[in-house]
């Protein structure tokens, strides 16, 4: 459901705030970093709602643009990390918020850091790792290795609050029978849910899809027991020929005999016909379960 819209004359001041701080800064959105920033106070307001902070928090925010959404999370939560790559905006962001005590900018690629590093050393935090949450309105040209870079860390975060493409949101959320390789290794570590719609116009400069707030409460240990590196490669193996049954699928994709295949598939009790998009996570399992005794014999 969406949100009621932002009356004109609050987006107005957030969208007038973006282009005064653009101008003093002699700074613009650059479109090869995915630059859109969020101009709409109810979307900002419902993202902080969703999150949930508390002064016992520690939230790492990638791309936070001029700092509109970090200033937010630095009045709710305790300490706030956030990764910024473009240099000019990281500089000019260390000068807007030198009044926050407990904000800490690090000046690199989110893709090149490492979480525990980040709540160990930065910022003389205390050797005791603290739970941690990911909000952030993520460029849309690295959503899904941001979302694999927390979300398959050996420290991951209690939660994810991320404003991600629509359509990539959807396709994450997918119910079985369109499902990817994407939504299956989301589900694999936590469950996805679509907070609300968030239209192009809620930004600037606006972008040409709309976007979607996804909320994914993260698993303390994964829902099934397989191990993860083995378990990928199957599913992986099974999505390699779009559309195709399964049986051709995981042929093609582990270079297997069909008649082996479909012996396996036979095993797990999944009819060979169907198709990968039509799976659940627990009958992924279910087939890895027996590829893998299979592999053992």
């Amino acid at each position: 459901m969406m949100s009621k819209s932002l009356s004109q004359g609050g987006r107005d001041s957030l969208l007038a705030q973006t282009k005064k701080w653009l101008r003093r800064s002699g700074l613009r959105a650059r479109k090869s970093l995915g630059q859109h920033f969020l101009v709409d106070e109810d979307i900002l307001k419902l993202i902080l709602d969703t999150a949930q902070l508390a002064p016992t928090d520690t939230v790492i925010e990638v791309g936070p643009g001029l700092g509109v959404l970090t200033r937010e999370l630095a009045g709710q939560a305790g300490w706030v990390i956030t990764i910024e790559l473009d240099s000019k905006l990281a500089d000019a962001l260390k000068k807007t918020l030198a009044s926050f005590d407990n904000v800490v900018i690090i000046n690199e690629d989110v893709l090149g850091t490492d979480p525990r590093e980040l709540l160990q050393t930065r910022a003389a935090f205390p050797d005791v790792l603290r739970p941690y949450k990911v909000v952030t309105n993520l460029p849309y040209y690295i959503t899904s290795p941001v979302l694999r870079h927390f979300l398959e860390a050996p420290v991951k975060p209690e939660t994810m609050i991320v404003m991600v493409q629509k359509e990539v949101a959807e396709a994450i959320v997918a119910r079985p029978g369109q499902r990817s390789v994407l939504s299956i290794s989301v589900r694999f570590y936590g469950n996805p849910s679509i907070i609300d719609y968030v239209p192009a116009s809620a930004f600037y400069p606006p972008p040409e899809v709309d976007s979607a707030i996804l909320k994914i409460d993260v698993y303390s240990s994964p829902p099934v027991d397989v191990d993860e590196e083995e378990f990928f490669k199957l599913v992986r193996a099974g999505f390699s020929a779009a559309r195709k049954q399964v049986v051709n699928s995981l042929t093609q994709g582990l270079q297997m005999p069909k008649k082996e295949v479909l012996r396996l598939l036979e095993k797990a009790e999944i009819t060979p016909q169907r198709r990968a998009e039509t799976f659940t996570l627990e009958e992924w399992a279910r087939l890895w379960r027996v590829f893998s005794r299979e592999k053992r014999q």
